[in-house]
């Protein structure tokens, strides 16, 4: 599917992939860059799906070498992180997201443009302008968390978010971790580890493996969590902090620029305030 939604934004759906696309500039440069979106996404997940095995194996100390363009950027987005389980298939949204905002600006002259994979974002942005995101706590929630000022000068390119009530399986208990980082698929990746990590043993948690909740899982049998229930505030604190020291080693290899942290209704932040201001009301 590619349509257009009354506001002019470009709606991209094949299988599980469900983007939509905004640029801004001069209409002429903007109709443009959608065709060459539009054209980008025809073969995005034909590709991919020949190469799902690779894709779904965990990466280990052989760097995996996928043919189709999204899937090297996959492999990319994870590589760093392969001392810890991992699959190329936790970077896929972002991936797809950067691909397609590549092809979306090639040669063409926009102010500003941003593709969303269900919430897995990839933007392109120059000066004077300025992007705000809202950062949400919880997916089925209409309420702000947080928000987010990015400009030009800001090395962020990618916004992703991770957690166990999302559409992907976690193995973590965070109600949601928001990255921001150089590209969509790097904060894609690093978003499903510190969701994973905001974790501990308790109770009110409910876990299954993850091939009983979804057959072609890349989680295999590991536990996934399909409910948290109340926890004690010393427990939610032990669980964001643990999530958090991992936010922070990545930020210290330069492999992210921020995150912020969600755990039924408190929050933690991970950033450096160089170049984004990042409101927490929580």
């Amino acid at each position: 599917v590619h349509a257009r939604f009354p506001d002019g934004r470009l709606h991209l759906q094949h299988g599980p992939i469900d983007c939509i696309v905004e640029a801004w500039g001069e209409r002429a440069e903007v109709e443009a860059a959608y065709s060459q979106a539009v054209m980008r996404f025809q073969d995005i997940l034909p590709v991919l799906v020949t190469e799902l095995a690779l894709l779904r194996a965990t990466v280990g100390s052989i760097r995996p070498a996928p043919l189709g363009p999204v899937a090297h950027r996959m492999v990319a987005a994870v590589w760093p992180h392969r001392d810890l389980f991992i699959t190329p298939m936790a970077a896929v949204a972002g991936a797809v997201a950067d691909d397609l905002l590549e092809a979306l600006v090639l040669g063409r002259k926009l102010d500003k443009a941003h593709v969303n994979d269900g919430g897995d974002i990839a933007l392109h942005l120059n000066a004077p302008h300025e992007f705000d995101v809202g950062i949400a706590d919880d997916p089925h929630m209409r309420a702000l968390a947080g928000s987010l000022r990015l400009n030009a000068r800001s090395p962020i390119r990618g916004i992703a978010t991770s957690g166990w009530r999302g559409r992907s399986q976690s193995l973590g208990i965070a109600d949601a971790v928001t990255v921001l980082a150089r590209s969509a698929a790097s904060a894609d990746a690093a978003a499903t580890l510190i969701a994973n990590a905001v974790n501990l043993d308790h109770p009110a948690i409910r876990r299954l493996p993850a091939r009983a909740v979804k057959e072609d899982s890349d989680l295999g049998d590991l536990l996934v969590t399909v409910e948290v229930g109340a926890l004690p505030r010393q427990a939610v604190e032990e669980a964001l902090e643990s999530g958090a020291a991992l936010a922070r080693s990545f930020r210290d290899r330069n492999l992210i620029e921020g995150a912020f942290l969600c755990l039924d209704g408190q929050c933690r932040t991970v950033q450096d305030g160089a170049f984004a201001t990042l409101a927490v009301p929580c």
